[in-house]
């Protein structure tokens, strides 16, 4: 004879439609305040400076401030003076990434093999870093002038220089003296990334390449470089934005001269906005700078997915 249950067990209750709103509100509304203080201060002063490009804002104008759509834009089109820092840019940009990168590259190899004291030489290798960039600036500036500086006694007594001169006063090539201050002040960035992607590879790899008879070059292209290339993606990428949009250096040692030869587009925005105080105009080239290095940015990071899908 089978027994009834005394009672049935109750069946859980299902939290109530408000309940349940609030419920999967409540995440959103953790970081609602972060989320709403990154927006006040990154986006809302993003989309006021990227509105004065449709605009006529000159300070030393009391009457400008109105709408004139595109006009800055057509102007751009028809200014030498913006071209020439395209291409100072494209030059200074490419030049300085590649040559962080080379000597990074080398640099993070070295420091990768064991050997006495290499702590103190990777704390030394990151000293250049440290350095305040106005500093460096002018450090490199002095470096380059011939009445206080050696280098271009030794450039001449290599015979790179006819004679000891300043090469910032050289229009052919003032732009490789914030080029060089540049390499020096940026190589660390790549030497500390990439060493520590190359203390992440298994070492038994190499172990097995070199059982296998793999040489030094062998292990390098078909081990090191596939392992690093995600890492060498984002690390150019992250440099090369910084590098386009980094006109301290060339503001210290040559502001923009001689006849605007080291003139990027960064330090044109400047020159614009706070020397001829055209605040719309330079908001205009800044939008220009923007959406190119967005492009740039979509292309990198594209092809550093399709590394890691490899």
């Amino acid at each position: 004879m089978s027994t009834m249950p005394l009672y049935e067990e109750a069946a859980p209750r299902r939290p109530a439609p408000l309940r349940r709103l609030a419920l999967g509100l409540e995440p959103y509304l953790y970081i609602a305040p972060s989320v709403i203080l990154i927006a006040t201060i990154m986006l809302v002063p993003l989309i006021v400076g990227l509105s004065y490009a449709f605009r006529d804002m000159q300070l030393i104008n009391p009457f400008s401030g109105g709408f004139i759509g595109l006009e800055h834009f057509r102007a751009l089109w028809t200014d030498a003076a913006f071209w020439l820092s395209m291409k100072n840019t494209l030059v200074w940009t490419f030049a300085s990434v590649a040559l962080q990168f080379a000597f990074g590259l080398v640099l993070a190899l070295l420091l990768n093999s064991p050997f006495p004291g290499r702590g103190i030489v990777q704390a030394l290798v990151f000293l250049p870093w440290a350095v305040p960039t106005f500093l460096s600036g002018l450090n490199w500036a002095w470096l380059f002038n011939p009445v206080v500086g050696p280098l271009p006694h030794w450039m001449a007594a290599l015979g790179i220089l006819p004679a000891p001169e300043n090469i910032l006063s050289d229009p052919s090539v003032a732009i490789w003296g914030p080029i060089i201050a540049n390499v020096w002040w940026g190589i660390p960035f790549f030497a500390i990334t990439l060493l520590a992607a190359l203390q992440s590879i298994p070492q038994d790899i190499y172990e097995a390449a070199s059982i296998d008879g793999a040489g030094a070059w062998r292990r390098f292209t078909d081990i090191t470089l596939p392992f690093l290339a995600p890492t060498i993606a984002i690390a150019v990428l992250l440099r090369t934005v910084w590098i386009a949009n980094f006109a301290d250096l060339i503001i210290v040692m040559t502001n923009g001269g001689p006849a605007d030869q080291t003139q990027i587009v960064s330090s044109y925005i400047f020159t614009q906005a706070f020397r001829r105080l055209d605040f719309g105009y330079a908001s205009a080239i800044a939008m220009v700078l923007l959406v190119l290095l967005l492009a740039y940015s979509f292309v990198i990071i594209l092809l550093r997915q399709s590394l890691l899908r490899r």
